[in-house]
């Protein structure tokens, strides 16, 4: 059943940065840039959810310009049991599990190998789940939400958090992306009601942290200490 309105969905990029790299200086300019691209949503009764971790970063600089409520969307992808770089799928905040099967289908793993990378994914999110909300309660799903993250490359996570958000009520999702290889951002397209991505790239490699001056990895303190500061400004040094 479709959910958008026959003019979605929509993709919004720059043309003066399309297939550059090294176009902003870290996450935290990105998402000035997306806040600008977003400027029409200001002040209104959009709620700006960040994947962690890289995408929180993002997330909390469009939050802040833009005047709109931040909360975390938790995925995580489910890693091989050889390389914790590469995943054959992801899970999400409320159980939702998507798995790569063209992916599987040349790897030897067994039945077993499988569900238990599954379970102790879900261990994950569920652990972040409570480090990052607490006892706060679920945000409201059914108001408008940007869904942001740091870059699009295989869209595992970015697809399983939109399913997740889909089946707990989510009926107008805006995607808010730095960097994205067009491949994948025509692949999730029918996923979403609109896509904003200020860097789009095309070509036989592609890498989220070639589209940034500054990249490294964001640990679980460096979300804690996103979230704090937002809800609590007078924190920030």
């Amino acid at each position: 059943m479709k959910r958008r309105p026959p003019d979605y969905p929509k993709i919004f990029d720059l043309s003066k940065l399309r297939n550059r790299l090294r176009v902003f200086h870290d996450r935290a300019s990105a998402g000035k840039v997306l806040a600008g691209m977003l400027e029409e949503f200001r002040g209104s009764d959009v709620m700006v959810m960040g994947i962690p971790a890289g995408g929180m970063a993002v997330a909390v600089e469009i939050a802040r310009e833009l005047h709109l409520p931040l909360d975390i969307a938790v995925v995580s992808k489910i890693t091989l049991p050889w390389n914790t770089e590469s995943g054959y799928g992801a899970v999400a905040f409320d159980g939702t599990v998507i798995l790569n099967e063209e992916l599987l289908s040349h790897l030897n793993l067994t039945d077993q190998e499988i569900q238990t990378g599954i379970m102790k994914t879900e261990q994950k999110v569920s652990r972040r789940v409570t480090t990052f909300r607490g006892d706060r309660p679920s945000p409201d799903f059914k108001r408008p939400i940007i869904l942001v993250d740091d870059g699009l490359a295989s869209g595992f996570t970015l697809r399983v958090a939109i399913k997740a958000l889909r089946r707990n009520g989510a009926m107008k999702l805006i995607l808010a992306i730095p960097t994205a290889h067009s491949e994948s951002v025509q692949a999730i397209l029918e996923e979403v009601e609109a896509i904003y991505c200020p860097n789009l790239r095309s070509g036989l490699s592609f890498a989220v942290a070639d589209a940034y001056e500054r990249w490294s990895d964001l640990d679980e303190q460096e979300v804690i200490r996103i979230l704090q500061e937002f809800r609590d400004p007078n924190e920030r040094e």
